[in-house]
Order: C-alpha cells, then sequence, then structure tokens
C-alpha cells in the first residue's frame, strides 16, 4: 500500500514517521492504518459537534456499490483490512434493517491487536452495532442479538410496532428512539447516540440510510474505496434517495492505493 496524498489530517499524526515510507509498496500495519484513520481528538463531551460521523463504503469505477446485492464481491483484501480498522477505532457501527439482513451482520468482534488503543481511549473491547429501522422486521434469534460483546442497539421511530419493541428488549437490545412515527431522523439518530456515549460514529449504509445523513447534512467523512471494476447494470449507488438542494463539498484528506484500489478519506469542508 502506499500514499498518494499525505495521511496527515488537523488533528492526528502521519501514519509513519518517515514521511519518504508513505511511498513504498508495502503492507501497512495495522497500528500504522489505525493512525491514519484516528479520530479527531477534542470532541466535546455534550452539545453541537460531540459526534463525529464517517461512512465507509467501496464502489466501482462506475459507481456501482453492490454487486448480486453485496458489497464484498467488489472489494479486497487491503478493503477488509482498513473496513477492520475502521470499525476497531469506533464506538457505534450503524448499519440499515435491509444491509444487516443482506451482509448477515454478526456482533463485532474484540480485536487484540486494537485492545490496548480501545482502552486507552476509554473505549470497550468492541463496538456496539446499531441497526436503524421502522419496521424492526429483523430476525432477534441471531447472534447479532444474543452473543454481541456489547448489547446491539435497535434505532426507530416512536410509532414503531409495540410488539416488534418488545421482542428486541427481550431479545437483549437496546432500543433508541430518534424519530416521531415509524421515521428515524438521521441527524437525531446520531445526537441519541452520542448523548449515550458512542461518539465515534461509522456507518457502513447501505445506500438508502447513507443518502439520509447526506441529506441531513450529519455526515462528516466519507471513507470511499473505488474498486477498479465495471459491473454495468443497475446497482445502487453508495448513497440513494432523494438529491440535495446544492450539492456539499468535500475535501480530500488522504488517497491510499495498492493494486488499482484506490481509497480515499474525505471530510466536510468545515468539519474540524
Amino acid at each position: 500500500m502506499r500514499s498518494l496524498f499525505p495521511v496527515t489530517d488537523l488533528t492526528t499524526t502521519a501514519a509513519a514517521s518517515d514521511p519518504s515510507e508513505l511511498l513504498t509498496d508495502r503492507e501497512w500495519s495495522l497500528d500504522e492504518l489505525a493512525e491514519a484513520y484516528a479520530y479527531p481528538t477534542g470532541l466535546p463531551a455534550e452539545g453541537p459537534g460531540n459526534a463525529w460521523l464517517r461512512a465507509n463504503m467501496v464502489s466501482t469505477l462506475d459507481g456501482a456499490a453492490q454487486h448480486d446485492g453485496r458489497s464484498q464481491p467488489i472489494s479486497c483484501a487491503a478493503d477488509m483490512r482498513i473496513f477492520g480498522t475502521l470499525r476497531a477505532l469506533a464506538d457505534v457501527v450503524i448499519a440499515g434493517a435491509g444491509t444487516v439482513r443482506q451482509e448477515g451482520y454478526r456482533p463485532a468482534r474484540a480485536r487484540e491487536a486494537f485492545a490496548a488503543r480501545r482502552a486507552a481511549a476509554g473505549q470497550g473491547p468492541a463496538p456496539a452495532i446499531a441497526v436503524v429501522t421502522g419496521s424492526l422486521d429483523l430476525d432477534f434469534s441471531l447472534p447479532l442479538f444474543t452473543e454481541p460483546l456489547v448489547p446491539t442497539l435497535v434505532v426507530t421511530g416512536a410509532g414503531a410496532p409495540a410488539d416488534r419493541i418488545a421482542a428486541a428488549r427481550k431479545a437483549g437490545a437496546e432500543v433508541v428512539i430518534a424519530g416521531e412515527g415509524t421515521r428515524v431522523d438521521p441527524a437525531r439518530a446520531v445526537r441519541e447516540l452520542a448523548d449515550r456515549g458512542l461518539r465515534r460514529q461509522l456507518t457502513e449504509g447501505g445506500p438508502r440510510l447513507l443518502g439520509q445523513f447526506v441529506a441531513a447534512g450529519a455526515l462528516d467523512e466519507l471513507c470511499l474505496t473505488l474498486s477498479p471494476m465495471l459491473t454495468a447494470g443497475d446497482a445502487q449507488r453508495i448513497a440513494g434517495g432523494p438529491g440535495v438542494i446544492v450539492p456539499e463539498r468535500f475535501a480530500l484528506a488522504s488517497l491510499l492505493e495498492e493494486d488499482g484500489f484506490l481509497f480515499g478519506r474525505y471530510r466536510r469542508r468545515d468539519a474540524r
């Protein structure tokens, strides 16, 4: 892996002590990746700006976010290393119910390579998984709900079916109300999770959920893997749903490359 754009940002150190090392083709250590993708420091404990929401998505050259309904076929080993690193840095991983079902989500696992880093940051052994759903059409007998290191969260609206809320709680999930009716307000979801101490937030989509975060102006950072593949077809883009009135421009923070895959990190231009 090599850096095409310096791996620096406004709040963290570079991934290697010698910048010349970034130009060599080699497998980066997990510690180097963790430094390169570290969350901003100094987030306030409460109030506006106390959470940082980043998204991690993969796209082909022609804009497909999936192939045969899943993201794995357009991914690669380096992408999965970054995927695992981003999870290991987060307090909570947010995903839509459709993505949870399609990708077969399981509880996040504790990883020894990141244990000391998480402990130093005051984090538990693994991030929580937060499932965004209005209907709570979920199988609560799955390991995601029965075997997590930390309770899985179900983010829904105040008008969600009462029997499904009861089923979620019976399974051990924590129900987070973040909207009126059955609709989840994406900006409120960010706030509600932050109020529970889950301020380093990572969303893995899918495209519909990411589109909602984009439309709400809630996204701080996008980690985008550009896969050197062409799929054609009618696969979803990384963000779906209604378009925004004025496109919001993000700034490139870093760009890595391995085997033709590009790993970009973009931040809102007004972000810390």
